[in-house]
C-alpha cells in the first residue's frame, strides 16, 4: 500500500478534474398517470448519455426517500442544467433537481 504523504495529496489532487453531480428528486408529478413510461424514457436517455461520455455514473436511489437518483456529469454546470431541463422526466414534472460542481479523480469507478 502506497504512504499517503503530502506530496502523494498535492499529485493526486492536481489531477482532479470538474465535475457535476445531479441530485434527483421527485417532482410534483411523480404519480401522474403514465409517470412509469416517462420514467422509462428517462432511463433510456439517461443510457444515451452515458454512451455519450456525458454521464459518467447513475446511481437510482430506491429507499423511499425524496431521492430519486444521483448522477456524475462530465459537463459544466450550464451544459449539465441545458442536459437536464431537456430530461422527459423534468419536462412531465416527474422529478426535479439540484446541481452541485465537484471536483473528482479521473478514472474513479465503481467496483465491478
Amino acid at each position: 500500500m502506497a504512504e499517503i504523504t503530502d506530496e502523494f495529496m498535492r499529485q493526486h489532487m492536481a489531477a482532479t478534474k470538474d465535475y457535476c453531480i445531479v441530485v434527483l428528486k421527485a417532482g410534483p408529478n411523480q404519480q401522474m398517470p403514465g409517470a412509469d413510461q416517462i420514467i422509462w424514457e428517462h432511463g433510456r436517455r439517461n443510457f444515451a448519455l452515458r454512451e455519450q461520455g456525458l454521464l459518467a455514473i447513475v446511481c437510482p436511489i430506491r429507499d423511499g426517500s425524496e431521492v430519486s437518483g444521483l448522477g456524475i456529469f462530465t459537463t459544466s454546470p450550464t451544459e449539465t442544467q441545458q442536459l437536464m431541463d431537456d430530461d422527459p422526466g423534468v419536462q412531465a414534472g416527474v422529478f426535479v433537481y439540484e446541481i452541485h460542481p465537484c471536483r473528482g479523480f479521473p478514472g474513479d469507478s465503481l467496483p465491478a
